[in-house]
């Protein structure tokens, strides 16, 4: 199974089940310092579009088990910031659901493709 060397925000926003708005908060530099809220959070084109590699999504991953808990709000951003920069190995579990979360978006992908493929197929076979 292949998989994309860069997502786009709304591939890693379903992937991780984070909202594109919150990925984009984290990934912008705050107002009174010009600070990145969370360094290495994405990789930008020159354009400006965010893309996002494995690391920068495991990154995320671990940034939303620390500031979400369900629906509840534990920690303050500058406390996961810290916690980030503190501590670049995930925990197994964490990886894990990484991981599958990936395979499930992958399969969903190549499921979509397949069925588009179908139906191009079917629509060739019939003229």
């Amino acid at each position: 199974m292949t998989y994309k060397k860069y997502l786009n925000i709304s591939e890693v926003s379903k992937l991780l089940q984070i909202e594109e708005h919150k990925i984009r908060y984290w990934d912008s530099p705050d107002p009174k310092t010009n600070k990145f809220r969370v360094e290495g959070i994405s990789t930008k084109s020159k354009g400006g579009t965010r893309y996002f590699n494995k690391e920068n999504i495991k990154k995320l991953q671990k940034l939303k088990n620390i500031l979400y808990d369900g629906n509840s709000h534990n920690h303050s951003i500058k406390l996961a910031e810290k916690i980030l920069s503190s501590d670049n190995k995930l925990p197994l579990q964490i990886n894990k659901n990484l991981n599958n979360s990936m395979n499930s978006y992958n399969d969903k992908k190549i499921s979509q493709i397949l069925n588009k493929m179908r139906i191009l197929l079917k629509k060739d076979s019939i003229k």
